[in-house]
C-alpha cells in the first residue's frame, strides 16, 4: 500500500481506438508526488489520446471508450467527465486559453467556484440569488497569484493582458484549486516569448517543490532537460522508452521521438530521384526572420534548386512552420529572398504569389479554404485573384467562366481522387483528407514554378496520405516541379525529398540526405538543447 501512494497518477496498459485504427497501445507511466514527468513524441504519437483518457473527455466515450487502468493515489478511478477528474484533484493548463476577456484575474480564476454571500431574496428564493463574495476571491486570486510571482492586480481585466500574463492566469487558476494534486501543462511556452518561458519553467518547479505533480507536454528539449525528472516517449501510439532524464541526454530523446522505419509511402519507380546539383536556384534565402507566434524563425538561409523537393522539418515550436508563412507575407518577416532570381518584396502583399510561389498551408480550414463555398469556387479562388484566370470579357467587366471552371474542377476532382458528389459540393461536407486534395488542386491551378507544402498529410488517412505524396512525386518526376515540403512527419520527409533541412530554435541547424542516421537527425533536433547546455 505504501509504494502504491508514492505515485499520484497510474495509467497501466492504455489502449485506444477509433473506428479500428489503434491510437494507443498498451501505455503505462506513473507520476510520483512533486516530479515533473516530460510526455514526448511527435504529433500524431498519442499524447492527447492519452490526456483525454486521463481527463475523461466526451470523445473518448463517445468512440468506444479505451482499455486499461487508471489510478489516482493508489485507488482505481473511472472519470466521466473532465468534472470528475477535477474534483479528484487533476488540473490542465492549456496551449489555447480558456479565458473570459470581459472578466476580471479574480473571476477568470474563481469561474465555476465562486465564493457567495446570502442575500435576503437568497435566503426566501434559494441560493442562485446570493452575491458574489469579491473581497474573499479577490484574496484567494491574489494568493494564487503570489504563489507563481505575477505582480499584477486581480482586478484588472483579462482582455488587452500579453500572453504570457494569460498564460500565468491559467495557472493561477489550477493551483487555486485546494485538493490540486496533478498538472497538466500542454505545450505551455509554445507561444510565449523566452524571459516569459523561463519564468514559467520556474513555476512548474516552485510547484513540484510544493509536491504538485507536473506531466510537462512539449517539444522543446532544452525544457525538458533544464526541469524534468523523468520522461516517457511515445510514437505511433506506443510507449518507446521511459527514463530518468539524468540517464539520458536530448540527443537520445530526439533519437527515440524521430526513429523508425521509413514509410514506403512512394514506391522507388514512382519517385526516381537525380541530381538537381546543376540546376538553377530556384529559391534563395538568406537571414530570413518571421515573427510568427511559436514559430518564429531567426536568421534561416537555405537554397533549393529547380526540380528539386526539398524538405523542412524539425520538432514542433521551432520555427519551420513560419518559414513558409513568412515567405507568404502572412506574419512580418524580412531578409533576402530570391524566386527564380527576382527578388521578393516583403511589403506587397500577394508578391511571392506573382512571382510563381503557390502555398498549400497547414491551417486548412484556416487559411487554406472557403468552407462555405464549393469544391470548384475552392479550386478556381487563388488562380482568379491572382491571375485572372477563368474569367471571360463581358463588356468592360470580367465574369467568371462558369463552363471552363466546372469543367477544370471535374479534372482535378478526378485526379486527385477527391470524394463528393460533384464540383458543387460545399467544401465544408469534406473530409479532412479531401479538404486537403482540394487546397492541393487549388494551389496546382495556379500553374506555380514552385509548391509550398505545409504539413501535407496532417490529420489525414493512410490512403489519401500516400496518394498526396505519390501525386507531389510525380509533378516533380513528370513535369520537373520545384517543391518545399515542411512536415512534422520526419518519416514521410525522408521518403520523398532529395535534402531535409532541420530547424532548431528558429534556425536551420543542419541540412541532411534522407538517408542519414536517426542519430544525425536527432543530433539537429535537438541542437537548441545541447546549445543551451554548453552555454
Amino acid at each position: 500500500m505504501m509504494e502504491e501512494q508514492r505515485y499520484v497518477l497510474e495509467l497501466q496498459h492504455i489502449s485506444k481506438e477509433y473506428s479500428g485504427n489503434p491510437v494507443l497501445q498498451d501505455v503505462s507511466l506513473t507520476v510520483k508526488k512533486g516530479q515533473i514527468y516530460a510526455l514526448m513524441g511527435e504529433n500524431g504519437a498519442g499524447k492527447s489520446t492519452l490526456m483525454n483518457i486521463l481527463f475523461g473527455m466526451p470523445v473518448i466515450h463517445s468512440t468506444g471508450g479505451f482499455t486499461g487502468t487508471i489510478k489516482i493515489s493508489g485507488e482505481e478511478v473511472n472519470f466521466l467527465s473532465p468534472h470528475d477528474a477535477m474534483e479528484a484533484g487533476i488540473g490542465m493548463v492549456h496551449q489555447e486559453f480558456m479565458l473570459i476577456p470581459g472578466f476580471t484575474i479574480a473571476e477568470n480564476i474563481k469561474v465555476g467556484r465562486e465564493d457567495t454571500l446570502p442575500t435576503l431574496p437568497s435566503r426566501v428564493f434559494g441560493p442562485d440569488l446570493e452575491r458574489l463574495n469579491r473581497p474573499k476571491m479577490n484574496a484567494d486570486a491574489r494568493v494564487a497569484l503570489d504563489n507563481i510571482g505575477l505582480d499584477i492586480s486581480e482586478e484588472t481585466k483579462v482582455a488587452g493582458l500579453p500572453v504570457g500574463y494569460m498564460q500565468f492566469v491559467e495557472i493561477a487558476r489550477e493551483i487555486d484549486k485546494k485538493n490540486i494534486k496533478l498538472l497538466v501543462f500542454d505545450e505551455p511556452t509554445a507561444v510565449l516569448t523566452e524571459s516569459e518561458a523561463d519564468q514559467l519553467l520556474k513555476v512548474m518547479q516552485s510547484l513540484a517543490a510544493k509536491g504538485i505533480a507536473i506531466i510537462f507536454i512539449t517539444h522543446r528539449l532544452s525544457e525538458v532537460m533544464q526541469v524534468a525528472d523523468y520522461m516517457t516517449v511515445l510514437r505511433d501510439g506506443e510507449l518507446v522508452a521511459s527514463k530518468a532524464i539524468a540517464d539520458t541526454s536530448a540527443v537520445e530523446i530526439a533519437e527515440l521521438m524521430v526513429g523508425r522505419a521509413i514509410e514506403k509511402l512512394v514506391d522507388d519507380d514512382k519517385n526516381t530521384k537525380v541530381s538537381t546539383e546543376q540546376n538553377e536556384v530556384a529559391l534563395s534565402v538568406k537571414d530570413l526572420y518571421v515573427d510568427m507566434p511559436g514559430e518564429t524563425a531567426r536568421g534561416v538561409t537555405f537554397e533549393v534548386k529547380s526540380g528539386e523537393i526539398f524538405g523542412i522539418g524539425g520538432l514542433a515550436g521551432q520555427g519551420k512552420v513560419g518559414i513558409p508563412n513568412g515567405l507568404m507575407g502572412m506574419f512580418s518577416s524580412h531578409g533576402d529572398v530570391e524566386i527564380f532570381g527576382e527578388k521578393l518584396n516583403f511589403t506587397k502583399l500577394g508578391n511571392a504569389l506573382s512571382k510563381g510561389l503557390a502555398f498549400v498551408s497547414e491551417d486548412r480550414r484556416g487559411v487554406g479554404l472557403l468552407l462555405e463555398e464549393s469544391i470548384a469556387h475552392n479550386i478556381m479562388f487563388g488562380a482568379m485573384t491572382t491571375k485572372r484566370d477563368y474569367l471571360s470579357n463581358f463588356g468592360i467587366t470580367k465574369l467568371l467562366s462558369a463552363g471552363r471552371m466546372n469543367r477544370h474542377a471535374k479534372d482535378m476532382i478526378k485526379l486527385l481522387d477527391i470524394r463528393c458528389v460533384g464540383g458543387g459540393q460545399r467544401v465544408g461536407a469534406l473530409s479532412g483528407g479531401n479538404q486537403q486534395k482540394v487546397c492541393l488542386a487549388s494551389a496546382l491551378t495556379m500553374k506555380p514554378r514552385i509548391l509550398v507544402v505545409s504539413e501535407p498529410t496532417r490529420g489525414i488517412d493512410i490512403g489519401a496520405k500516400k496518394l498526396i505524396m505519390e501525386y507531389l512525386a510525380h509533378l516533380r518526376q513528370e513535369e520537373g516541379l520545384t517543391i518545399i515540403m515542411i512536415s512534422s512527419e520526419l518519416a514521410e520527409l525522408r521518403s520523398i525529398c532529395d535534402r531535409i533541412a532541420i530547424v532548431s530554435d528558429g534556425k536551420i541547424e543542419d541540412i541532411l540526405a534522407p538517408d542519414a542516421s536517426d542519430a544525425q537527425f536527432g543530433l539537429a533536433m535537438s541542437a537548441a538543447a545541447q546549445n543551451s547546455e554548453v552555454s
